[in-house]
């Protein structure tokens, strides 16, 4: 499975957003294409800082226990259905779970006529998504999923899943450890629903060597008209 999102943010500005320590090191870069692997922003708690801290992890989770990084590529999001119990994410669900900023997030729709539709899911504010991290190896590489959900509203249009978006009103009980699983992956309100773009894009974001603000940059495309019932080989959920 491959997949794209976009994350342009500098980290001034999301350590301010997230009122988190800036722990990035020079390492966060603005990336209109992220793929599996690639580095990318998130927001966690962390004991050795004392609180909320604004990191840079490769996306791409590989628990503890790994033997190997070799499956990252396979780990970029965890199903919300089962993110508590199955072993690959049921430790980090419970204990280490972060908030991953970004601009928005890609899918594509086949057209009637054949090939395929890029879209960008966005919204004037950074779209917030549930994640999880871990720390790997004597490096303590740090690593982090998306937590995923059946789609809602008009954005089951374009793909059966989507990330689960996380509201300002819900970042604090999702960094906290324990909680209610079930309140924890509660969907999207309404409003935030409503709030999310669905913007038709150009075809260059389906070539990770292609970046910058074109690849986000809205293109004329027919009217989405039906659910999408089968995913396309690019996509992120």
């Amino acid at each position: 499975m491959c997949g794209r999102y976009a994350t342009t943010k500098d980290a001034p500005d999301l350590s301010a957003l997230f009122e988190a320590f800036d722990d990035t090191r020079d390492g966060l870069v603005a990336d209109y294409n992220v793929a599996p692997t690639d580095p990318v922003p998130v927001v966690r708690m962390s004991q050795r800082l004392g609180g909320r801290t604004l990191s840079v992890a490769r996306w791409g989770l590989v628990p503890s226990w790994s033997g190997d990084t070799k499956g990252a590529a396979r780990m970029i999001n965890a199903r919300a259905e089962t993110v508590a119990t199955t072993p690959a994410y049921a430790r980090a669900f419970a204990g280490k779970r972060c908030l991953v900023p970004a601009d928005g997030w890609y899918e594509w729709v086949r057209k009637p006529g054949g090939g395929k539709q890029a879209y960008f899911m966005t919204a004037p504010e950074p779209v917030v998504f549930g994640g999880l991290w871990a720390a790997w190896g004597d490096q303590k590489l740090l690593t982090c999923s998306i937590v995923t959900m059946a789609a809602l509203g008009d954005l089951a249009l374009v793909h059966n899943r989507m990330p689960l978006v996380l509201a300002p009103d819900r970042w604090a009980a999702w960094l906290a450890g324990g909680g209610d699983a079930g309140e924890l992956l509660a969907p999207p309100s309404d409003a935030t629903l409503a709030g999310i773009e669905i913007r038709p894009v150009g075809a260059a974001v389906g070539d990770v060597r292609n970046d910058g603000p074109d690849l986000v940059a809205r293109v004329a495309a027919p009217a989405l008209a039906a659910p999408h019932e089968e995913p396309v080989e690019l996509t992120l959920f």
